[in-house]
């Protein structure tokens, strides 16, 4: 694994590089992941969405695009905390840590800690640690912002039986106020959900209970995939949300939550995601080809995490 500072636009940043995949970090803000990249994939260039720069603020916080860890539930203020000073960064043998300094109207901190394993995987850990003298309860967020132009995956869990007394149900779905089920931007299928980012004139959002743990984004013949193990038998914000998929077709985001739970002065939630790179395949647009192309090859991988 190689890792040098570097400049990367206007950012302060560390990159890193193993295997086929390249990482880059901001250490001047953020932290943002904020660009990937995959050798064996150079047609898709940076698989994560960027804002153009200048970028004008979002109720007060500069989005930047990438990767990013927030805290749930969402809030008009508290999310949208502004993250623009400059990061603690520890060195680890296969990455390193970055941690934003103390959040004064919280008293969350939060840090991201990049690892990159063997078999072209990432190892992202977030955490939120209690840094107040009162007792807070978040849940943490780990939010990829992903391009245009592709198409999202969503699956589902396995189905039952009903014959064999498969009697009841075994996760729930949770759109939003402003979700259109019947926008063809939703395309289900019989083991996913697929997500047209082209066709979203507007926000478009849905939650998941429960499901495989891993989803995908095909653009440019590639696809980028994280997975996050979801707990049973825990409490999760936004209804049961452990999954949650946003896009207004100007971009598109992948969403993994923690369990929610209530944080006591210097307690902390850890929350992690694995990512990998499929690469030369078609649209998995049909079931036939989310099997042969994603459900099929990630198996090996899966398996690999545990």
């Amino acid at each position: 694994m190689q890792k040098a500072k570097i400049k990367y636009k206007d950012y302060d940043a560390i990159q890193f590089s193993s295997g086929s995949l390249e990482l880059i970090v901001t250490t001047s803000c953020g932290p943002r992941i904020i660009s990937l990249k995959s050798k064996k994939a150079k047609q898709a260039g940076n698989f994560f969405f960027e804002f153009p720069r200048p970028e004008k603020r979002y109720l007060g916080l500069y989005l930047r695009g990438g990767h990013r860890l927030w805290h749930a539930p969402e809030d008009l203020v508290d999310t949208y905390l502004p993250d623009d000073e400059t990061l603690t960064v520890k060195a680890l043998k296969k990455g390193a840590l970055f941690i934003q300094p103390i959040e004064k109207k919280t008293g969350l901190q939060k840090s991201i800690q990049v690892e990159l394993l063997k078999n072209d995987t990432v190892k992202v850990t977030h955490v939120l640690k209690n840094r107040s003298k009162k007792s807070i309860k978040r849940a943490a967020w780990a939010v990829t912002m992903l391009p245009p132009g592709g198409y999202g995956v969503l699956p589902l869990l396995p189905k039952g039986d009903h014959a064999k007394q498969d009697l009841l149900p075994n996760y729930i779905l949770i759109p939003w106020s402003f979700t259109n089920l019947a926008s063809k931007v939703w395309d289900f299928k019989t083991d996913f959900i697929g997500i047209n980012v082209n066709l979203a004139n507007r926000p478009e959002k849905l939650g998941i209970s429960q499901y495989p743990g891993w989803s995908a984004y095909w653009n440019k013949n590639s696809a980028f995939v994280k997975y996050s193990k979801p707990l049973k038998n825990s409490a999760y914000t936004d209804l049961g949300s452990s999954f949650e998929t946003f896009t207004n077709g100007n971009m598109f985001e992948l969403e993994t939550l923690s369990p929610i739970r209530e944080l006591k002065p210097g307690q902390k939630i850890i929350h992690t995601e694995f990512w990998t790179v499929v690469s030369k395949i078609p649209k998995p647009n049909t079931d036939a080809r989310f099997t042969k192309y994603l459900q099929q090859p990630l198996k090996k991988w899966l398996k690999s995490l545990h």
